[in-house]
């Protein structure tokens, strides 16, 4: 059986960033890893997933382990959001570019030959090319939070617009809670900070060069407050366009409100031909994972495999060193018999067999939350068990041999770790000889490799330990690996040596993730559930606590379609802030430690 553990365990390339606006002298410069906005596609039979800021591509045969290929130099790496998509004998390839007319180019074999040009003729952000069973070839795109999704149909040869564009749909947050911004859509701003920001940009841009507010298209005061609006506002961003036809049916998906905060996740409409009208999807947003150890889930592509079997992958978040501090997950989807697309995240980020359904019982449970934890040094040695990516032990040297380890409190059936390394306040005084100057930032992206090197070992007792995966010679930089183990080893500890990182930083680990097998009593079923709901859009949920290591918040517009979900720990309590005006939910609350899951039952949000 094949096995994998969100985030996907591949290398995510360094950036060095320093973010061109108007009016901000001497930016500062953060560096930190990145891989967002994924394009998975099926081609002669391999995938291919080609995420933004990796100056290249990755293949896999089976959805489960990946091979890095670099892109060539006439591609645009530094262009976010690429799109690729077969048609014919070729391989697609476009991304973004704000006000520059964007290219196309095409390959035959993006593994041995290189990608030709086609020229571009007008300009596009957030990209994504259809090619329909007629032949006939359509383009959408957008990214904003003030203009829409677009679309129109090319020209199969030329690749330029048949037609002038159309507008397909944009937002409206008053009618769904999941377009919201914020984390768990609560908007970080107020209308008085919103206002107050506003107008010191405004300020600060009118008694700046008029060379630079040219450069952006800030012709007017009006211009410069439109766009210091659109930035410090609170409108969400429509952006990520993506389009999957099943069964005659078009289904357009976007990503929404922001990539920054937990509840980014995908949304769709449908259509009968592929320019619309488009109409919400009664199941939305159909990709949304707000909890557990990494959240997000927007931004993404949607691929039917060898099998026939459906896949979405899409941007999860980290955001702290920078906003687009991010990485790539995948998960199983679906159309249910209703047409309604679905995407299974329940237990996204814990190990997922590659051959088992949607919304099947994971194999293993997670072991290692809120376990004690040991270290060589530092602080914050109990974040490394609380299933927080966003939190970290860190050492107090970079001398190799610095050591964090994991006490489970009894020996277990270990069947896979994930070593999740996080960076810490990382920067640079000057950008790195060989930058490039984009349209919104100037970018270098780090293909140098960057080792990542360690020892895992194991004990029974405490006092002698076996070694149980060794990378103290690799090349490789996987920031979250995964050990899989599947006939599984009997242990209680888990100590983890770090010898080498890139640039030689201390060690910083957000999580060392045990799951297995440990026999025992299921947790109790959740009870006295209380749901109450907070206006249109939300609903707060409470239950009795019943000794569990954390619950999932299952909810949906039938009893038997509960295809959302909200995990937490060490909560009795969540607001959910995603619903649609005027839809029937059904929640129900399920609970899990370390034996295995009790589910919970339906109850109607009146």
């Amino acid at each position: 059986m094949k096995y994998y553990c969100n985030p996907l365990n591949i290398e995510y390339k360094y950036q060095s960033v320093k973010h061109i606006r108007p009016g901000l002298e001497n930016p500062p410069i953060s560096v930190y890893r990145e891989a967002a906005d994924p394009s998975l596609v099926l081609f002669k039979g391999l995938y291919y997933l080609f995420p933004s800021m990796t100056a290249g591509f990755l293949v896999s045969e089976d959805l489960a382990e990946w091979h890095f290929h670099e892109l060539g130099d006439n591609i645009p790496v530094y262009d976010y959001a690429p799109d690729v998509r077969p048609i014919g004998e070729y391989l697609y390839f476009c991304a973004s570019r704000a006000g520059e007319n964007c290219s196309f180019f095409r390959s035959k074999n993006p593994l041995t030959e290189p990608f030709e040009e086609i020229a571009g003729t007008f300009p596009f952000w957030d990209p994504n090319l259809f090619c329909d069973e007629d032949g006939r070839i359509y383009f959408y795109w957008g990214c904003s939070n003030v203009t829409p999704i677009y679309g129109v149909e090319l020209d199969t040869e030329t690749m330029r617009p048949k037609t002038q564009p159309l507008e397909l749909f944009g937002s409206d947050k008053a009618l769904r809670g999941y377009e919201r911004i914020g984390d768990d859509h609560v908007s970080p701003k107020t209308r008085e900070e919103i206002e107050s920001q506003v107008e010191a940009v405004v300020c600060s841009i009118m008694n700046g060069p008029e060379e630079q507010r040219r450069q952006y298209g800030l012709t007017t005061e009006a211009d410069v407050r439109r766009a210091a609006l659109s930035f410090m506002g609170d409108s969400p961003y429509v952006e990520g366009a993506w389009m999957t036809k099943y069964n005659g049916r078009y289904y357009l998906q976007y990503a929404t409100p922001g990539t920054e905060y937990n509840t980014y996740g995908d949304g769709v409409y449908v259509a009968s031909s592929p320019l619309g009208p488009f109409a919400p999807a009664k199941n939305n947003p159909f990709s949304y994972k707000p909890g557990g150890f990494i959240t997000g889930a927007g931004h993404g592509s949607t691929l039917q495999d060898k099998a026939g079997n459906f896949w979405h992958t899409a941007t999860m978040r980290i955001s702290l060193i920078d906003n687009m501090e991010r990485r790539i997950g995948l998960w199983k989807a679906g159309f249910d018999a209703d047409g309604e697309l679905y995407c299974d995240q329940r237990y996204g980020d814990w190990p997922i067999t590659i051959d088992a359904p949607a919304f099947a019982k994971p194999d293993w449970m997670l072991l290692s939350y809120g376990k004690p934890v040991r270290a060589s040094s530092g602080t914050g040695p109990e974040q490394v068990t609380d299933e927080n990516v966003r939190t970290w032990w860190k050492a107090t040297s970079a001398q190799p041999g610095e050591w964090v380890e994991i006490d489970l409190e009894k020996i277990c059936d270990v069947r896979a770790i994930q070593i999740n390394f996080a960076d810490d306040n990382m920067s640079k005084t000057a950008m790195p000889e060989g930058s490039v100057r984009t349209s919104y930032d100037e970018r270098f992206i780090d293909k140098n490799p960057q080792p990542t090197r360690w020892l895992l070992e194991g004990s029974t007792d405490g006092k002698q330990y076996v070694v149980i995966c060794d990378k103290t010679n690799v090349q490789s930089d996987l920031p979250h690996d995964c050990v899989m183990l599947e006939k599984g080893i009997q242990m209680r500890y888990l100590r983890l040596t770090i010898l080498q990182l890139p640039y030689s930083q201390m060690p910083c680990v957000s999580g060392l993730r045990v799951f297995g097998i440990v026999a025992g009593s299921m947790p109790q079923k959740a009870i006295e559930i209380s749901l109450k709901r907070i206006g249109d859009l939300g609903m707060e949920l409470s239950w009795e606590q019943t000794g569990a290591a954390g619950c999932n918040i299952l909810w949906g517009y039938a009893p038997e379609k509960l295809y959302h979900s909200y995990m937490v720990f060490g909560k009795t309590s969540q607001r959910i802030g995603a619903l649609v005006k005027g839809e029937q939910v059904y929640v129900r609350v399920d609970t899990f430690n370390e034996t295995g899951i009790t589910e919970g039952d339906v109850t109607a949000l009146c």
